[in-house]
């Protein structure tokens, strides 16, 4: 149980900062302001249940474990998602063998103890 707890919060928590970001982007590119304002909300808002997944994360597994898993799965799924599939934004080779190495050195970070 407490395994699947884990990954539901890791999933959520990514799932949530991808959606945030991506609302953070929709804003910057609105033409209005209602436009750019209800981005910001459902940036905002997906931020703040990221932060809320991430402190229950939190107790259950270690602080510098968690936060290689968010912080860095988050970061490749903003440039795959976000970036590249979302919004169509081209991404080099060398952005593509960066996120190799941030996965990478993910799986070292949370397979090393």
């Amino acid at each position: 149980m407490r395994a699947l707890s884990v990954v539901g919060l890791t999933l959520s928590n990514l799932v949530f900062t991808v959606v945030s970001n991506i609302g953070f982007k929709l804003s910057a590119d609105s033409a209005g302001w209602q436009s750019f304002l209800w981005w910001q909300v459902v940036g905002n808002m997906a931020g703040f249940l990221a932060v809320i997944t991430f402190t229950v994360l939190l107790r259950l597994i270690s602080l510098h474990v968690a936060w290689a898993i968010t912080a860095g799965f988050g970061f490749a799924l903003v440039e795959v998602i976000g970036a590249r599939i979302f919004f169509h934004e081209a991404i080099t080779s060398w952005q593509w063998f960066g996120v190799a190495l941030i996965t990478g050195g993910i799986l070292i970070v949370s397979l090393g103890r």
